[in-house]
Protein backbone atom coordinates (compact mmCIF):
# COMPACT_ATOMS: atom_id res chain seq x y z
CA UNK A 1 0.00 0.00 0.00
CA UNK A 2 1.24 3.66 -0.96
CA UNK A 3 2.08 5.48 2.81
CA UNK A 4 3.71 9.04 2.86
CA UNK A 5 7.16 9.46 4.82
CA UNK A 6 10.00 11.28 6.29
CA UNK A 7 13.28 10.12 6.89
CA UNK A 8 13.77 11.82 10.56
CA UNK A 9 16.61 13.82 11.25
CA UNK A 10 16.59 14.70 7.21
CA UNK A 11 15.24 18.09 6.83
CA UNK A 12 12.66 18.11 3.36
CA UNK A 13 13.06 14.52 2.96
CA UNK A 14 8.84 13.70 2.85
CA UNK A 15 8.32 10.93 0.31
CA UNK A 16 5.83 8.44 -0.82
CA UNK A 17 6.63 5.01 -0.32
CA UNK A 18 5.25 1.17 -0.33
CA UNK A 19 4.26 -0.80 2.46
CA UNK A 20 2.49 -3.86 3.20
CA UNK A 21 -1.57 -3.54 3.92
CA UNK A 22 -0.92 -4.03 7.89
CA UNK A 23 -3.82 -6.69 9.57
CA UNK A 24 -5.99 -6.91 12.44
CA UNK A 25 -3.76 -9.93 13.35
CA UNK A 26 -0.55 -7.44 14.15
CA UNK A 27 -2.61 -6.79 17.39
CA UNK A 28 -2.47 -8.78 20.49
CA UNK A 29 -5.23 -10.81 22.07
CA UNK A 30 -7.87 -10.03 18.81
CA UNK A 31 -8.48 -6.14 19.50
CA UNK A 32 -7.35 -5.82 15.92
CA UNK A 33 -9.28 -3.18 13.97
CA UNK A 34 -8.01 -2.69 10.44
CA UNK A 35 -9.36 0.82 9.20
CA UNK A 36 -9.65 1.73 5.48
CA UNK A 37 -7.79 5.55 5.35
CA UNK A 38 -10.43 8.17 4.28
CA UNK A 39 -8.65 11.59 5.31
CA UNK A 40 -5.88 12.82 6.84
CA UNK A 41 -5.13 16.38 7.93
CA UNK A 42 -1.51 18.19 8.79
CA UNK A 43 -0.74 21.28 10.82
CA UNK A 44 2.50 22.50 12.12
CA UNK A 45 3.41 19.64 13.40
CA UNK A 46 3.69 17.80 10.02
CA UNK A 47 5.88 20.76 8.62
CA UNK A 48 8.03 20.52 11.57
CA UNK A 49 8.39 16.79 11.32
CA UNK A 50 9.84 17.58 7.86
CA UNK A 51 11.75 19.98 8.34
CA UNK A 52 13.70 17.64 11.16
CA UNK A 53 13.19 19.49 14.21
CA UNK A 54 11.65 16.65 16.00
CA UNK A 55 10.60 12.90 15.34
CA UNK A 56 11.98 9.39 15.39
CA UNK A 57 11.66 6.13 13.38
CA UNK A 58 10.01 3.18 14.69
CA UNK A 59 12.23 0.49 15.94
CA UNK A 60 13.53 -1.27 12.53
CA UNK A 61 12.99 1.22 9.98
CA UNK A 62 15.12 4.25 8.72
CA UNK A 63 11.27 5.83 7.90
CA UNK A 64 8.53 7.54 9.82
CA UNK A 65 4.79 7.28 8.09
CA UNK A 66 3.67 10.74 8.99
CA UNK A 67 0.09 12.35 9.94
CA UNK A 68 -1.46 11.89 13.41
CA UNK A 69 -5.31 13.61 12.19
CA UNK A 70 -7.19 10.85 11.09
CA UNK A 71 -10.41 9.98 10.04
CA UNK A 72 -11.59 6.43 8.49
CA UNK A 73 -13.53 3.36 7.92
CA UNK A 74 -13.56 -0.12 9.73
CA UNK A 75 -13.18 -2.93 7.31
CA UNK A 76 -12.23 -6.08 9.65
CA UNK A 77 -12.45 -6.52 13.05
CA UNK A 78 -10.17 -9.10 15.22
CA UNK A 79 -12.12 -11.70 17.33
CA UNK A 80 -12.10 -9.68 20.46
CA UNK A 81 -13.53 -6.64 19.21
CA UNK A 82 -17.75 -5.18 20.47
CA UNK A 83 -17.21 -2.23 20.21
CA UNK A 84 -16.80 -1.16 16.53
CA UNK A 85 -17.95 -3.34 12.90
CA UNK A 86 -17.11 -2.94 9.30
CA UNK A 87 -18.38 0.49 7.80
CA UNK A 88 -18.32 2.30 11.35
CA UNK A 89 -16.68 6.06 10.78
CA UNK A 90 -13.25 6.23 13.47
CA UNK A 91 -10.66 8.41 14.73
CA UNK A 92 -7.61 7.07 16.39
CA UNK A 93 -6.18 8.30 19.18
CA UNK A 94 -2.48 10.03 18.65
CA UNK A 95 -0.21 8.78 21.50
CA UNK A 96 0.59 4.99 23.02
CA UNK A 97 1.17 3.98 26.36
CA UNK A 98 4.83 3.87 27.52
CA UNK A 99 6.19 2.58 31.35
CA UNK A 100 4.85 5.30 33.33
CA UNK A 101 1.96 4.67 36.49
CA UNK A 102 -0.28 7.40 34.22
CA UNK A 103 0.54 5.32 30.81
CA UNK A 104 -0.67 1.97 32.88
CA UNK A 105 -4.34 3.46 33.50
CA UNK A 106 -4.96 5.18 30.56
CA UNK A 107 -3.07 8.71 30.85
CA UNK A 108 -0.42 8.47 28.33
CA UNK A 109 -0.93 11.99 27.47
CA UNK A 110 0.13 12.67 31.23
CA UNK A 111 3.60 10.70 30.98
CA UNK A 112 6.55 10.99 32.99
CA UNK A 113 8.83 9.06 30.85
CA UNK A 114 11.54 11.06 29.01
CA UNK A 115 10.70 8.90 25.58
CA UNK A 116 6.85 9.03 24.38
CA UNK A 117 5.04 6.98 21.48
CA UNK A 118 2.95 9.15 19.32
CA UNK A 119 1.88 7.52 15.72
CA UNK A 120 2.75 9.91 13.11
CA UNK A 121 5.34 12.06 15.00
CA UNK A 122 7.42 10.06 17.22
CA UNK A 123 8.35 6.18 17.07
CA UNK A 124 5.08 5.43 15.74
CA UNK A 125 4.13 5.20 11.90
CA UNK A 126 0.94 7.62 11.64
CA UNK A 127 -2.14 7.61 9.44
CA UNK A 128 -0.90 8.90 6.22
CA UNK A 129 -1.24 5.70 4.54
CA UNK A 130 -4.32 3.94 2.70
CA UNK A 131 -4.74 1.44 5.66
CA UNK A 132 -3.77 1.16 9.70
CA UNK A 133 -4.18 -1.28 11.83
CA UNK A 134 -4.57 -0.71 15.54
CA UNK A 135 -5.93 -1.78 18.82
CA UNK A 136 -10.19 -1.21 19.10
CA UNK A 137 -8.28 0.48 22.89
CA UNK A 138 -7.58 3.79 21.19
CA UNK A 139 -9.57 4.23 18.40
CA UNK A 140 -12.87 6.72 18.66
CA UNK A 141 -16.34 6.15 16.97
CA UNK A 142 -17.68 8.98 14.74
CA UNK A 143 -21.28 9.66 13.82
CA UNK A 144 -22.52 9.16 10.10
CA UNK A 145 -23.39 13.22 10.78
CA UNK A 146 -20.13 13.82 11.49
CA UNK A 147 -18.64 12.27 8.27
CA UNK A 148 -17.17 15.25 6.60
CA UNK A 149 -15.93 16.61 9.29
CA UNK A 150 -14.52 14.09 11.50
CA UNK A 151 -10.79 14.75 10.72
CA UNK A 152 -11.09 17.40 13.09
CA UNK A 153 -11.40 15.45 15.99
CA UNK A 154 -7.66 15.29 16.98
CA UNK A 155 -6.96 19.16 16.87
CA UNK A 156 -10.15 19.81 18.94
CA UNK A 157 -9.51 17.07 21.38
CA UNK A 158 -6.49 19.10 22.28
CA UNK A 159 -8.77 22.32 22.85
CA UNK A 160 -11.31 20.35 25.35
CA UNK A 161 -8.34 18.64 27.24
CA UNK A 162 -7.27 22.38 27.96
CA UNK A 163 -10.86 23.91 29.01
CA UNK A 164 -11.66 20.57 30.86
CA UNK A 165 -8.45 20.81 32.58
CA UNK A 166 -9.15 24.51 33.38
CA UNK A 167 -12.67 23.77 35.28
CA UNK A 168 -11.12 20.89 36.71
CA UNK A 169 -8.34 22.94 38.68
CA UNK A 170 -11.03 25.58 39.57
CA UNK A 171 -12.74 23.24 41.50
CA UNK A 172 -10.53 24.45 44.27
CA UNK A 173 -12.86 27.34 44.45
CA UNK A 174 -16.14 25.44 44.84
CA UNK A 175 -17.63 28.20 42.91
CA UNK A 176 -16.58 29.12 39.16
CA UNK A 177 -18.33 30.62 36.77
CA UNK A 178 -16.25 31.90 33.94
CA UNK A 179 -17.84 34.22 31.63
CA UNK A 180 -15.55 36.31 29.38
CA UNK A 181 -12.47 34.57 27.88
CA UNK A 182 -9.94 35.58 24.89
CA UNK A 183 -8.28 33.49 22.48
CA UNK A 184 -4.90 34.27 21.43
CA UNK A 185 -4.44 33.28 17.57
CA UNK A 186 -7.02 32.74 15.27
CA UNK A 187 -5.25 29.94 13.52
CA UNK A 188 -7.05 26.13 13.66
CA UNK A 189 -6.57 25.48 17.09
CA UNK A 190 -7.79 28.79 17.87
CA UNK A 191 -10.87 28.62 16.12
CA UNK A 192 -11.56 25.35 17.98
CA UNK A 193 -11.08 26.99 21.43
CA UNK A 194 -13.34 29.63 20.58
CA UNK A 195 -16.36 27.38 19.62
CA UNK A 196 -15.86 25.26 22.77
CA UNK A 197 -15.90 27.98 24.84
CA UNK A 198 -18.61 29.71 23.02
CA UNK A 199 -20.82 25.89 23.31
CA UNK A 200 -19.77 27.05 27.03
CA UNK A 201 -21.00 29.92 27.01
CA UNK A 202 -18.89 32.43 27.40
CA UNK A 203 -18.34 35.71 25.83
CA UNK A 204 -15.12 35.43 23.53
CA UNK A 205 -12.81 38.11 22.11
CA UNK A 206 -10.26 36.72 19.41
CA UNK A 207 -6.25 38.49 18.89
CA UNK A 208 -5.15 38.24 15.75
CA UNK A 209 -2.66 39.95 13.85
CA UNK A 210 -4.41 39.55 10.71
CA UNK A 211 -6.48 42.84 9.40
CA UNK A 212 -10.03 42.59 8.74
CA UNK A 213 -11.81 41.45 6.79
CA UNK A 214 -10.54 37.99 6.43
CA UNK A 215 -11.89 34.37 6.40
CA UNK A 216 -11.19 33.90 10.10
CA UNK A 217 -12.54 37.21 11.04
CA UNK A 218 -16.10 35.97 9.39
CA UNK A 219 -15.60 32.07 10.97
CA UNK A 220 -15.55 33.84 14.45
CA UNK A 221 -17.98 36.43 14.28
CA UNK A 222 -20.69 33.63 12.35
CA UNK A 223 -20.47 32.06 16.10
CA UNK A 224 -20.80 35.04 18.23
CA UNK A 225 -17.03 35.63 18.58
CA UNK A 226 -15.30 39.29 18.64
CA UNK A 227 -12.65 39.67 16.29
CA UNK A 228 -9.99 42.14 17.65
CA UNK A 229 -6.56 43.15 14.67
CA UNK A 230 -4.23 43.55 17.41
CA UNK A 231 -2.83 46.11 14.77
CA UNK A 232 -5.76 48.51 15.28
CA UNK A 233 -6.68 47.32 18.73
CA UNK A 234 -2.90 46.66 20.95
CA UNK A 235 -3.88 43.36 23.16
CA UNK A 236 -3.56 45.58 26.60
CA UNK A 237 -6.00 47.79 25.10
CA UNK A 238 -8.74 45.28 24.00
CA UNK A 239 -7.97 43.59 27.37
CA UNK A 240 -8.94 47.26 29.16
CA UNK A 241 -12.19 47.40 26.81
CA UNK A 242 -13.18 43.37 26.60
CA UNK A 243 -12.31 42.20 29.69
CA UNK A 244 -10.81 41.08 32.53
CA UNK A 245 -10.60 37.11 31.14
CA UNK A 246 -12.01 34.64 33.10
CA UNK A 247 -9.81 31.96 30.51
CA UNK A 248 -7.44 32.85 28.32
CA UNK A 249 -6.62 30.42 25.43
CA UNK A 250 -3.28 30.93 24.11
CA UNK A 251 -2.72 29.07 20.36
CA UNK A 252 -0.09 31.73 18.93
CA UNK A 253 2.98 29.75 18.94
CA UNK A 254 4.62 32.59 19.73
CA UNK A 255 6.33 32.76 23.07
CA UNK A 256 6.81 36.15 24.09
CA UNK A 257 2.72 36.28 23.70
CA UNK A 258 2.23 33.74 26.62
CA UNK A 259 4.22 36.60 29.37
CA UNK A 260 1.69 39.30 28.31
CA UNK A 261 -1.14 37.03 28.50
CA UNK A 262 0.12 35.95 32.12
CA UNK A 263 -0.78 39.83 33.06
CA UNK A 264 -3.94 40.23 31.43
CA UNK A 265 -5.55 36.55 32.77
CA UNK A 266 -8.11 38.15 35.83
CA UNK A 267 -7.77 37.35 39.29
CA UNK A 268 -8.74 33.38 39.94
CA UNK A 269 -8.05 33.47 36.30
CA UNK A 270 -6.59 30.34 34.23
CA UNK A 271 -4.50 30.81 31.59
CA UNK A 272 -4.41 27.33 29.03
CA UNK A 273 -1.47 27.07 26.90
CA UNK A 274 -1.17 25.21 23.87
CA UNK A 275 1.72 26.50 21.85
CA UNK A 276 4.71 24.30 21.36
CA UNK A 277 7.34 26.80 20.59
CA UNK A 278 11.30 25.37 19.49
CA UNK A 279 14.05 27.68 19.13
CA UNK A 280 16.02 30.00 21.04
CA UNK A 281 13.46 33.11 20.99
CA UNK A 282 14.29 35.34 24.95
CA UNK A 283 12.05 38.06 26.20
CA UNK A 284 12.36 40.46 28.72
CA UNK A 285 9.55 40.51 31.25
CA UNK A 286 7.94 41.91 34.32
CA UNK A 287 8.85 38.94 36.23
CA UNK A 288 7.63 40.38 39.66
CA UNK A 289 4.64 41.84 38.25
CA UNK A 290 3.75 38.82 36.94
CA UNK A 291 4.95 36.85 40.27
CA UNK A 292 2.89 39.36 42.33
CA UNK A 293 -0.13 39.09 40.12
CA UNK A 294 -0.35 35.18 39.74
CA UNK A 295 0.30 34.72 43.61
CA UNK A 296 -2.05 37.43 45.22
CA UNK A 297 -4.45 36.89 42.30
CA UNK A 298 -4.93 32.90 42.53
CA UNK A 299 -4.36 32.39 39.39
CA UNK A 300 -2.96 29.32 37.29
CA UNK A 301 -1.34 28.30 34.03
CA UNK A 302 -1.46 25.13 32.59
CA UNK A 303 -0.65 22.93 29.30
CA UNK A 304 -2.32 20.89 27.11
CA UNK A 305 -1.24 18.71 24.32
CA UNK A 306 -1.92 14.95 22.86
CA UNK A 307 -5.59 14.27 24.48
CA UNK A 308 -6.53 11.23 26.22
CA UNK A 309 -8.79 8.82 24.60
CA UNK A 310 -11.63 10.51 27.38
CA UNK A 311 -10.77 13.78 25.69
CA UNK A 312 -11.01 12.48 22.14
CA UNK A 313 -14.65 11.45 22.91
CA UNK A 314 -15.69 14.40 24.58
CA UNK A 315 -14.94 16.13 21.65
CA UNK A 316 -16.86 14.20 19.88
CA UNK A 317 -20.28 15.69 21.58
CA UNK A 318 -18.53 19.27 21.71
CA UNK A 319 -18.40 18.47 17.55
CA UNK A 320 -22.08 17.84 17.81
CA UNK A 321 -23.27 20.45 19.09
CA UNK A 322 -21.42 22.69 16.93
CA UNK A 323 -22.88 21.00 13.58
CA UNK A 324 -26.77 21.42 15.86
CA UNK A 325 -25.89 24.81 17.26
CA UNK A 326 -23.72 26.46 13.94
CA UNK A 327 -24.87 24.02 11.29
CA UNK A 328 -21.91 23.94 8.49
CA UNK A 329 -19.61 25.89 10.27
CA UNK A 330 -16.60 23.30 11.41
CA UNK A 331 -16.53 22.24 6.94
CA UNK A 332 -15.71 26.11 6.18
CA UNK A 333 -12.58 25.32 7.91
CA UNK A 334 -11.35 23.41 5.27
CA UNK A 335 -9.71 25.53 2.68
CA UNK A 336 -7.18 23.38 0.92
CA UNK A 337 -8.40 19.94 0.54
CA UNK A 338 -6.05 17.44 -1.56
CA UNK A 339 -6.86 14.42 -3.33
CA UNK A 340 -4.61 11.44 -3.11
CA UNK A 341 -1.10 10.13 -1.25
CA UNK A 342 0.30 11.00 -4.37
CA UNK A 343 0.11 14.34 -4.05
CA UNK A 344 1.67 14.98 -0.73
CA UNK A 345 3.57 17.74 -2.10
CA UNK A 346 0.98 19.89 -2.71
CA UNK A 347 -0.28 19.50 0.59
CA UNK A 348 2.67 20.36 2.20
CA UNK A 349 2.93 23.17 0.37
CA UNK A 350 -0.57 24.40 2.26
CA UNK A 351 1.15 24.53 5.34
CA UNK A 352 3.51 27.28 4.30
CA UNK A 353 1.27 29.48 1.76
CA UNK A 354 -1.17 30.49 4.36
CA UNK A 355 -3.86 27.03 4.38
CA UNK A 356 -6.31 27.73 7.41
CA UNK A 357 -7.01 23.89 7.60
CA UNK A 358 -5.29 21.28 4.85
CA UNK A 359 -6.14 17.65 4.13
CA UNK A 360 -5.54 14.88 1.93
CA UNK A 361 -8.70 13.06 0.70
CA UNK A 362 -6.80 9.44 0.40
CA UNK A 363 -9.99 7.47 -0.48
CA UNK A 364 -14.11 8.11 -0.92
CA UNK A 365 -16.55 5.92 1.13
Amino acid sequence: MKAVAVFPGKPNSIHLTEMPKPTVGEIPAGRGVLVKVLRVGVDGTDKEINAAEYGAAPEGFDFLVVGHESFGVVEQVGASVTEFAPGDYVVATVRRPGFSLYDQIGLQDMTTDGTYFERGINLRHGYMSEYYSDSADYLVKIPVGLKEVGVLLEPISVVVKGINQAYEIQRRLKVWRPRKAAVMGAGPIGLLATLSLRLRGLDVSVFSKEPKPNHRADLLEKIGARYVDTGQTPLKDGSAKYGPFDIIFEATGYSPLVFESMELVSKNGVLVLSSITGGQRTTEVPSDKINLGFVLGNKVMVGTVNASLHDFKESVRDMAMAEASYPGWLGCMFTHPVRGLENFRQLYAHLSDGALKAFVQVADQ
